[in-house]
């Protein structure tokens, strides 16, 4: 049977971790991101599946060859995973395996469903920072570090806040969580923020970056400022940057080699509809 740990258990599932996996399997299990973990026994759990609290995704983690747990998953995932992403929203379940050992797992669980394949690259700075690279902004364009100040724009001088808010509740359980614990920049335009960039998921010493900027102004190279910024200020502080894209998003794909990123981890996301459950 497979039962839900509650938060002050996530420490059972440490040993569970792929020391060169996934940034967000370590950040719900050390508690600084929002997530829900299912485990094959609660004791002392062999196997398990974290749902990400941003709802990007399932991550299965530990043995993959634990039959008692892969017999009962899939009608887990039927009767009480399904129904539950459904309510939220929420239109496929995107299983990804925390070593690539899940992937034939993951498969052969789902063999009788339609499965869409994506393939993902995450790069970190290893190397020197390339700062000599970094970009200058348009004028009429403001730099703004993203503090609690600017978060809670008391003053109104930011007419879409809640687009950072939305952004940042997305991955934290609080602002203050992210105040505390994470890095971002963002830019201004006219009193509108046009993009930004910050920490998604923090685990240990490492930030996993997200980043975006709306549509309009995408193609002034304003995402690749801030996400220069961000990885700056994570060299000063002795972090690691941490970035995440799809293989297909080449300007992704750019921006991280721009700033001095290297590959770090290449990896298989299964995307299953909720409308065959």
């Amino acid at each position: 049977m497979i039962r839900e740990l509650d938060k002050a258990e996530f420490y059972k599932c440490e040993k569970l971790i792929n020391d060169v996996g996934h940034l967000e399997v370590k950040a719900v299990i050390e508690g600084n991101n929002p997530g829900r973990i299912f485990v094959d026994q609660i004791n002392s759990p062999k196997t398990g599946l974290i749902w990400l609290g941003n709802n990007d995704g399932f991550f299965f983690i530990g043995d993959e060859r634990n039959e008692l747990f892969n017999t009962h998953i899939n009608d887990f995932i039927d009767k009480v995973i399904f129904p539950e992403a459904k309510k939220l929203g929420l239109n496929s379940f995107i299983a990804i395996g925390n070593h690539s050992r899940w992937d034939k797992i993951i498969e052969r669980i789902f063999e009788h469903r339609h499965i869409q394949r994506s393939h993902q690259n995450v790069y970190k700075l290893r190397g020197h920072y390339k700062g000599d690279s970094e970009l200058s902004i348009k004028r009429g364009y403001d730099l703004l570090k993203i503090d609690e100040e600017l978060y809670r724009n008391k003053e109104k001088n930011l007419k879409n806040i809640g687009f950072l808010h939305s952004k940042v509740l997305g991955f934290w359980a609080s602002p203050e969580n992210f105040f505390q614990k994470g890095i971002g920049y963002c830019i201004v335009y006219q009193n509108k923020i046009v993009s930004l960039c910050f920490s998604g998921f923090v685990a240990e010493n490492v930030h996993g970056i997200d980043i975006e900027t709306i549509e309009e102004y995408q193609g002034n190279k304003l995402g690749q400022k801030a996400a220069h910024c961000v990885v700056k200020d994570c060299v000063s502080k002795g972090m690691i940057a941490y970035w995440d894209c799809e293989e297909a998003n080449k300007p992704s794909n750019v921006i991280a080699i721009n700033i001095g990123l290297e590959n770090y981890l290449n990896y298989l996301v299964y995307i299953i509809p909720l409308d065959e459950g």
